[in-house]
């Protein structure tokens, strides 16, 4: 059974940075993508970025390109999101995610297997 739990939230002025590290339990790891979805109060949960298998791909919303870098380590069963220049749009709940098949739609919340409890980022203007 795959377990994901995210760390690294929580609040931070506008223009700072956050790192959320995600931590996975299981044997499915380094033949998964990894991803980061975050959703807002009111809000559908949103794409956010996404790397490949072997960590050689990467993507990202618009909203956060430049900004944001999603990182995975497959010898430690890891993945980060580091968050420079923060907005307060991008205030919500982060959470991790971990798909075999991903590759069919990183955008796509329905192609991941797994998610984390979330953690809460809060930028404050």
């Amino acid at each position: 059974q795959v377990q994901l739990v995210e760390s690294g939230g929580g609040l931070v002025q506008a223009g700072g940075s956050l790192r959320l590290s995600c931590a996975a339990s299981g044997q499915l790891f380094s033949s998964s993508a990894m991803g980061w979805f975050r959703q807002a109060p009111g809000k559908e949960r949103e794409f956010v970025a996404a790397i490949s298998r072997s960590g050689s791909l990467t993507y990202y919303a618009d909203s956060v390109k430049g900004r944001a870098t999603i990182s995975k380590d497959n010898a430690k069963n890891t993945a980060a999101l580091q968050m420079n220049f923060l907005k307060p749009d991008d205030t919500a709940v982060y959470y991790c995610s971990q798909g075999r098949r991903a590759d069919r739609g990183y955008y796509d919340p329905h192609n991941w297997d797994y998610w984390g409890q979330g953690t809460q980022v809060t930028v404050s203007s």
